[in-house]
């Protein structure tokens, strides 16, 4: 995946029912092909393989289930996402925690059918005990910022930096994104300037009256 990396997480917010999320995605990609910065989107499950199948940027899941291919009814398998053509998945969202022990199964099994991950933490703590599963990009997200007005770049910019101290010294290769409250243009270039590679956002986007002027906002100053 090209740096800097933008993930648009849609969630399961009414702006992308009905279609909703197709038309997001689509305006995603748009503005990905005017700016030459990839956009990647997290639509609904529902919705998966559909914007999977209608877009050039890049797709991610917005969970997965520790479980193969096999006797899992209703579960969400990574080589079910890996077939509907989406290229990743997040992991441990804040508003869909598992376990320790599941988040480093998923991880296993994501790498089984090369499916790029993307774990969400809350703290650099956390972030340091989630470098062991080794996966591709760590999310730092403190909780009480998440949907807010305020990004942890202005409110809290020193846990930016912990995780990406921490993250390096238990393995270099994983790389760090930014989320919680980041809706401008600013928020990530000073993410980017705190040593992430990028940014996961979800409501600055999602909810905007003009998502289109978002977006290239988000992107003018990389």
């Amino acid at each position: 995946m090209s740096k800097p990396v933008i993930i648009v997480n849609f969630k399961a917010y009414g702006e992308v029912e009905r279609g909703g999320a197709l038309n997001l995605a689509r305006l995603c990609d748009s503005v990905s092909e005017e700016t030459g910065i990839a956009i990647c989107v997290c639509p609904p499950t529902v919705d998966l393989g559909l914007v999977a199948q209608s877009v050039s940027v890049p797709v991610l899941s917005q969970n997965i289930d520790p479980h193969a291919a096999g006797s899992a009814t209703g579960w969400v398998t990574p080589s079910m996402v890996k077939g509907c053509g989406a290229i990743g998945t997040l992991i441990n969202h804040s508003e869909h925690r598992i376990p320790k022990n599941q988040i480093e199964e998923c991880v296993e099994l994501s790498k089984g059918v090369d499916l790029m991950t993307v774990i969400c933490a809350e703290n650099a703590h956390a972030a340091m005990h989630m470098a062991g599963f080794r996966p591709d990009f760590i999310a730092v997200e403190p909780p009480e910022l998440i949907g807010g007005d305020i990004s942890v770049t202005t409110a809290n910019p020193t846990v930016i930096e912990d995780t990406v101290e921490a993250v390096k010294k238990v393995n270099s290769s994983v790389r760090v994104l930014c989320g919680a409250g980041v809706k401008t243009g600013e928020d990530v270039s000073t993410a980017i300037e705190l040593g992430t590679s990028g940014v996961l956002l979800a409501s600055g986007v999602v909810k905007a009256k003009d998502p289109a002027a978002v977006l290239r906002d988000l992107v003018k100053h990389l």
